[in-house]
């Protein structure tokens, strides 16, 4: 590991003015999980390191009246996964938040860096898709909101420029009778990296499904959404055959690759037996 500049900046503001000096050349840095790793192993070596512990507008977890859930970029894993309210509203984007590495690592990672690591099989991109989840990014011309499903533009990239910074996600109010999940598939119970990741994220109205969202991960190259499954359950009610043709939909959307973790029709697969089981369970607790 070759040897890098250090920042300390304790508000967005610095945060910003540190990018425009240092621009391409830095990265930025919170729990450290994606981060050190990459540049232990040399994939990557900036010049200067921006540490965003002391920032505390990064590190915001609140509901805000009218407005949804407030995720700081900063907010670990862990928070996530154990805040009440986010647990009893917003299950799919805990249930993700529980699957990142162990405990330890958990205490460490923030959902911001899981995010703009941009990886496709990132746990926490479907549950915030399928959420209809906002980013809310500062750079030097202020501030912008980008919807998640435009944020990713590839494997390891973003809409991020350079000099710009994610701030928090704003996550829509669910609204009564919705329910999601979020299930993946690792050959290892923890600690592993998912083969397929699904969120899906269900709204009735009057016994039928008026909205619902399927979210992919590691099936392309980005996080994507299943749109052709989510208009053949939008208006219907959802019964058991409703379900296994919007999860054959499903699988006709993923595009995956095959690796050493698993073949591309393993992976469809899975995407079909994933999309199936949440949707019935996104439906039980919209239900409830």
């Amino acid at each position: 590991m070759r040897r890098f500049h250090l920042a300390l900046p304790r508000s967005i503001e610095d945060c910003l003015k540190l990018l425009a000096e240092r621009g391409p050349e830095a990265k930025l840095v919170a729990g450290g999980t994606d981060l050190l790793p990459q540049m232990k192993n040399g994939l990557i070596k900036p010049a200067a390191v921006i540490d965003l512990s002391g920032v505390a507008d990064l590190r915001v977890l609140r509901r805000e009246d009218g407005a949804g859930l407030r995720v700081g970029a900063s907010v670990a894993a862990r928070e996530i996964e154990l805040d009440p309210y986010t647990r009893s509203t917003y299950p799919a984007l805990a249930e993700s938040g529980a699957l990142v590495g162990s405990v330890q690592i958990r205490n460490l990672a923030t959902v911001g860096g899981n995010l703009c690591n941009a990886a496709p099989s990132a746990d926490m991109a479907p549950p915030l898709l399928a959420l209809d989840a906002e980013a809310i990014i500062a750079g030097p011309r202020g501030r912008r909101r980008v919807p998640m499903a435009d944020f990713f533009t590839g494997v390891r990239r973003t809409v991020l420029a350079p000099d710009e910074l994610l701030v928090e996600l704003i996550v829509p109010a669910p609204g009564p009778r919705s329910g999601g999940q979020y299930l993946r598939h690792t050959p290892r119970r923890e600690l592993d990296i998912a083969v397929v990741g699904v969120a899906s994220q269900i709204t009735l109205s009057d016994g039928v499904c008026r909205k619902v969202r399927i979210a992919l991960a590691a099936v392309a190259p980005t996080p994507i959404r299943a749109t052709a499954a989510e208009r053949a359950l939008e208006g219907q009610p959802l019964t058991a055959q409703q379900i296994a043709r919007a999860a054959q939909l499903a699988v006709e959307a993923a595009r995956p690759i095959s690796d050493q973790r698993g073949s591309a029709d393993f992976r469809r697969h899975l995407v079909g037996v994933l999309t199936r089981r949440t949707l019935t369970t996104a439906l039980e607790r919209a239900g409830r």
